[in-house]
């Protein structure tokens, strides 16, 4: 299998009241799972590592203000478009549910669990 490109799914902001803590703790929790996805060979996607900056350009001040509300699950979506397949973590929330669907809906396999993903074949280049 070629390397794929994976977006992780899982809660960000679900469940932590806006605790900026607490939303940093979703964040390690979505990258802990992005460094497995990449030990399998694989390229990782967290769609608010693009989806934040994004927003800040376009005049975000907080998570959760009405700029960052315009730009976090569409970005996810038009992420998804470019991805193979989506990594589903636990934990729950209504945004990687809507990502769970609308990959489905393109016919992307969904994977709840990083050891179901299969280990991509690396290739090698070399330079005559």
């Amino acid at each position: 299998m070629k390397p794929q490109l994976i977006l992780i799914a899982g809660p960000y902001r679900s469940g932590t009241n806006g605790n900026p803590d607490r939303i940093a703790d979703n964040l390690l929790r979505l990258e802990r799972a992005a460094w497995a996805v990449y030990q399998r060979g694989h390229m990782p996607m967290i769609a608010e590592w693009v989806s934040l900056p994004l927003a800040r350009m376009a005049g975000s001040v907080r998570i959760g203000d009405a700029v960052s509300e315009a730009f976090l699950y569409p970005v996810a979506h038009r992420m998804i478009q470019q991805c193979d397949s989506i990594l589903r973590i636990d934990g729950e929330s209504n945004g990687a549910d809507a990502d769970v669907n609308a990959a489905r809906e393109l016919g992307l396999p969904v994977y709840y669990c990083v050891d179901d993903i299969p280990a991509a074949v690396a290739r090698s280049c070399s330079i005559e």
